[in-house]
């Protein structure tokens, strides 16, 4: 069995990110692996070792991703994958599925695909379901845990906000991760070392035998936040039921309530 993980480099969650004159969105510090992929690619490599499987982890985007990958290869993934051309447009959801599909057809028996829950730089997560969409594959989001394993079926917990349910469905599957899941491990040095040195393939749409779609989304223009006059008061009080009664009539005045 193959275990696919896809992840992708996302800004700091702590960087300040900001519009330059040019439109272009620009942040000071370096890039991270999206923290929520951290989840699913610890899941995959556990998942690999216990099932003897391999491990391979995708992206698909522009050249800076490859730091998210040689970090993928530095925790244990086996093999990493990048998916790109000049044409691309990795905003829009529906070019990200069909070719994060092909790509995962093209790997060898795979039936096991582990996505984190969401980019944090884009806050979306329908990229995951139009990538099952597009595989034919079962779909199962919000996992907490992955209780059985096999070559042919999968028994997950997912939580959600009604409760925890386990459900078993048959491979081959989609599954989102939540960060409970697990506790993803820190590379080792020489994993680090030995990462840095790997040459990653990147795979084109003609490659992977498929067409690019129209794109349905287009980006037309990013702007920085309006600037907002902001003032702090601090209510006094000698008890906490009088600066609460200060601060419920403030909010009347202010006629927030």
């Amino acid at each position: 069995m193959h275990i696919i993980a896809f992840t992708r480099s996302t800004p700091d969650t702590a960087a300040n990110v900001t519009v330059d004159d040019s439109g272009k969105v620009v942040w000071d510090g370096a890039n991270i692996v999206n923290p929520w992929d951290e989840y699913a690619l610890e899941e995959a490599i556990a998942q690999a070792k216990a099932t003897g499987s391999d491990a391979t982890v995708i992206t698909i985007g522009e050249e800076a991703h490859e730091e998210a990958l040689k970090h993928s290869l530095a925790m244990g993934m086996k093999n990493a994958i990048r998916v790109y051309e000049d044409s691309l447009d990795s905003t829009d959801s529906l070019t990200w599925a069909t070719l994060g599909a092909a790509a995962v057809e093209k790997a060898d028996d795979a039936k096991l695909v582990i996505c984190g829950k969401e980019s944090i730089d884009v806050q979306t997560d329908q990229h995951i379901y139009q990538l099952a969409r597009k595989l034919g594959w079962v779909m199962l989001s919000n996992v907490s845990k992955i209780l059985e394993l096999s070559d042919d079926s999968i028994k997950v917990e997912r939580t959600t906000d009604q409760g925890v349910q386990q459900v078993t469905a048959q491979l081959p599957a989609v599954i989102s991760v939540l960060k409970g899941i697990n506790e993803p491990r820190y590379p080792s040095f020489i994993g680090i070392r030995k990462a840095s040195k790997a040459t990653i393939p990147v795979w084109a749409s003609s490659d992977l035998g498929v067409e690019l779609p129209q794109a349905v989304t287009e980006v037309i223009s990013y702007e920085n936040l309006p600037e907002r006059d902001m003032t702090t008061e601090i209510i006094e009080g000698g008890s906490v039921e009088e600066k609460a009664t200060k601060l419920v009539d403030k909010l009347l005045e202010e006629k927030v309530l």
